[in-house]
């Protein structure tokens, strides 16, 4: 896997893209510089990784616009040693800039081919992260509470198990919605029963589905 100038200079201008369209958090700006997008795309993609785009990967899914994986992350307001929760792994992306902020990454990832791929990417490329095969909506209540909470497809509603697997003071971002838009979503747990809700605009995911698939 090589990571060449080219490259490099092709995410600076990512970089600069999406700081111009409102992205203001230099830790976020500073992993998406650091992270190679092109080793998490398909090869038919590749000379595309740099555009601010969402692109195909493997079991129907897609890999994120950078934009919104950086406007998610910005939303998280990530701090080193953040206890973080991801729902629906990927093409694994996400949990990379998450773990290159420091963060400890947990991931859940419903589709097999997906699970395996990512977590196989991740451990060549030395990110610490911890993946899991399963149903996103149940969560990981074993490894909780979580500071953050990260939810990377569209729920028709915010999941009443993972708001009880977040620490009292801790976030949820999520887009919110049904198929067609959704609404960016953050949820801060208040109290053991009250949470604080607010939006951010209108964004398009693939929808978070229960279960898993082999």
């Amino acid at each position: 896997m090589i990571d060449s100038f080219k490259e490099k200079g092709l995410r600076k201008k990512l970089v600069d893209e999406i700081s111009k369209k409102g992205i203001i958090d230099n830790k976020v700006l500073e992993a998406i510089n650091n992270v190679p997008r092109h080793f998490f795309m398909d090869t038919g993609f590749v000379e595309y990784a740099y555009r601010d785009r969402a692109f195909p990967i493997a079991a129907g899914q897609t890999i994120s616009q950078p934009f919104t994986v950086a406007f998610q992350t910005q939303l998280l307001n990530i701090h080193p040693g953040d206890k973080v929760l991801e729902i629906g792994t990927g093409s694994g992306y996400q949990a990379a800039i998450l773990a290159e902020m420091g963060a400890r990454v947990y991931s859940i990832e419903r589709q097999h081919e997906l699970y395996i791929s990512a977590k196989a990417l991740l451990s060549k490329l030395h990110f610490k992260t911890q993946l899991f095969y399963g149903d996103g909506y149940e969560g990981l209540k074993t490894y909780g509470p979580f500071d953050k909470i990260l939810i990377t497809a569209a729920a028709p509603h915010i999941p009443e198990k993972l708001k009880q697997q977040l620490k009292t003071g801790g976030l949820i971002v999520l887009p919110l919605g049904g198929k067609n838009t959704q609404v960016m979503t953050t949820v801060e747990r208040i109290s053991e029963t009250e949470f604080r809700v607010h939006d951010y605009g209108y964004f398009t995911f693939v929808p978070l589905l229960k279960g898993t698939v082999r």
